[in-house]
């Protein structure tokens, strides 16, 4: 164990007690700020390793990733002024990492350092039992902030951590041997992560989360300790900017809703595909929501008056969109939201005829047309690989137009951040679970304009779960997990987000997932392809598909997804 001074004896009067040794000062604003940017750099030295230790080898936001933008963002927030105060470094580092945390290890981390930080209420300096303290408030808040606490996580080796805090106070310790025995407690909790979460011993690994707490916690330690830590900036990872030329021929996106009695859904289906491209008709008998590219938004509404009544009208010239879009983007090296140009027929129901507005978190182009065909008020860009951010979240909630909104996250790992942001958020806000994108689709479909906030989130909530998602992706690290043992590069199929199958080609595995399903009893299955996919293939595998299955209808559409080859959706 390191100690802060050298114990001094008494030698003039060797009849008294020993004299206490020399303690450490406590530790101020600027000193806890330097203890923060050194645990910060030491995990970023170690991202990939944490990130290694995913136990699915799925493309996903990686922990390393999100946890380490997520201190990235609460040390942006503090800058490099100083801070005197440990009570007001906290709050602007808790403050920052809250906006910026990515991810369910991001937002578990900031929630750890808010209850670090409310720990440190109105003290100038940390002593060691305020820094037992803070260990311990930031472990309960942790707690507190998950819905279903799991042991052998971040959860626990930061609990377990700040009880050695907690003994090493108790006992006398200095600031500097406190931390030294929360890295200690640290390191031993992270090795007993097997044993209390089977997952990880199966796959011979500890806990990425916890793996990365830890590190935060011994580069702190090590700036104490005097050792060297390289300070300099690491690339952090950002989301590809969306920007792209109009698709296709055609200037007008067009997009409506059919209300009416026995609609012929593949008849409209069908008329409106002669009439332009990016086509999307979905619905049923009384309701068909229609999507298309066209010259002449004119002759589309003639046609979808004939067949009912016209609401949520929308048409854009997606010409000027672009170039409006362009022009922001070369204003502002920020990665911007997608921009709308002013509707030119009448504004959508979302933000006129009710009061709640539905934000989806979604990645790839062709999935954003199809989330805004189906009368999204705001999309986020995110999803596998770059999980936004609360501030992301939030900023889209606080910037639409209603008094209230509903978010789909459409990722597993944006569901904690999507309701944190509904917390922190000044309108009334709700959040529908939806863990992948066909079930977002599907709570889409089953949005009532004319329904109220809750009943509007039920209705979704109980239309996500209705579907079946199958996913088809690369492995991007040898393991063994689900009694599989999968190869680095080996093809593999995961269904409502348990991987199941893998395989040496994309067909082979998905044959083995849809018939994990039982597409007999199924009625339409919608293949939405990735970036990597040509149409000609989809179309040929879709065939195949419905050559196997000829009950079953399959629908084809471009999703443009990266990572992923193909999303299914199976209803």
């Amino acid at each position: 164990m390191h100690t802060m001074g050298q114990h001094h004896t008494s030698t003039e009067q060797p009849d008294q007690p020993s004299a206490p040794r020399t303690r450490s000062l406590g530790c101020d604003g600027d000193h806890l700020l330097r203890c923060l940017q050194a645990g910060s750099a030491w995990l970023d030295a170690h991202v990939a390793a944490v990130n290694a230790l995913n136990v699915f080898p799925v493309p996903d936001g990686d922990t390393g990733t999100n946890m380490s933008l997520t201190m990235r963002a609460a040390l942006n927030e503090a800058g490099n002024k100083p801070y005197r105060s440990v009570s007001e470094l906290a709050r602007v580092v808790a403050h920052g990492a809250l906006m910026g945390a990515r991810g369910n290890s991001g937002v578990i981390l900031s929630q750890i350092m808010r209850g670090f930080s409310r720990a440190l209420d109105d003290l100038e300096t940390i002593g060691p039992q305020e820094l037992a303290a803070a260990f311990a408030e930031g472990a309960n808040t942790a707690y507190k902030g998950v819905m279903k606490p799991v042991e052998g996580t971040i959860l626990t080796v930061a609990r377990e951590a700040a009880e050695a805090a907690q003994r090493a106070a108790d006992a006398g310790g200095d600031v500097k041997e406190v931390l030294a025995e929360a890295v200690s407690g640290a390191q031993a909790s992270l090795a007993r992560t097997p044993t209390l979460l089977p997952v990880l011993a199966a796959a011979g690994v500890v806990d990425a989360g916890a793996q990365g707490y830890t590190y935060l916690l011994e580069g702190a330690l090590r700036h104490v300790l005097g050792e060297t830590i390289e300070l300099a900036a690491v690339a952090a990872t950002t989301m590809a900017e969306h920007l792209h030329a109009v698709d296709g021929d055609y200037n007008y996106d067009t997009q409506f809703v059919i209300l009416g009695e026995n609609l012929d859904v593949d008849a409209i289906r069908e008329h409106i595909s002669s009439m332009g491209d990016s086509v999307l008709v979905v619905g049923d008998a009384s309701t068909v929501k229609v999507h298309v590219h066209s010259d002449f938004p004119g002759k589309v509404l003639d046609y979808g008056i004939s067949q009912g009544q016209l609401t949520a009208i929308i048409i854009e010239n997606m010409q000027e969109q672009y170039e409006a879009f362009r022009q922001e983007a070369d204003a502002s090296a920020t990665p911007a939201t997608p921009v709308s140009s002013a509707p030119l027929i009448e504004p959508s129901p979302h933000d006129d005829g009710t009061d709640t507005c539905v934000i989806a978190v979604v990645s790839g182009e062709g999935l954003e047309r199809v989330f805004e065909s189906l009368g999204v008020s705001s999309i986020v860009l995110g999803g596998q690989t770059m999980n936004p951010s609360i501030q992301d979240l939030l900023s889209a909630v606080e910037s639409s137009s209603c008094p209230q909104a509903i978010v789909l996250p459409n990722n597993r790992n944006v569901v904690l951040a999507a309701r944190q942001a509904a917390e922190l958020a000044s309108k009334k806000v709700v959040v529908v679970p939806t863990r992948t994108i066909p079930q977002g689709i599907a709570a889409l479909l089953a949005y009532n304009y004319q329904a109220d906030l809750t009943t509007n989130a039920q209705l979704m909530l109980d239309a996500s779960n209705q579907v079946q998602t199958a996913e088809i992706t690369r492995a991007v690290r040898s393991v063994q997990v689900n009694g599989l043992s999968i190869e680095e590069g080996q093809i593999i199929g995961l269904l409502n987000g348990d991987l199941t199958d893998v395989g040496s080609d994309v067909a082979t595995v998905m044959r083995q997932v849809l018939e994990r399903i039982g597409p007999a009893n199924y009625e339409i299955l919608t293949m939405y392809y990735g970036e990597d996919v040509s149409s000609q293939e989809a179309e040929a595998l879709a065939e195949t598909i419905h050559t196997s299955y000829p009950d079953l209808e399959v629908e084809v559409l471009n999703g443009g997804q990266a990572h992923y080859y193909y999303i299914l959706s199976v209803e």
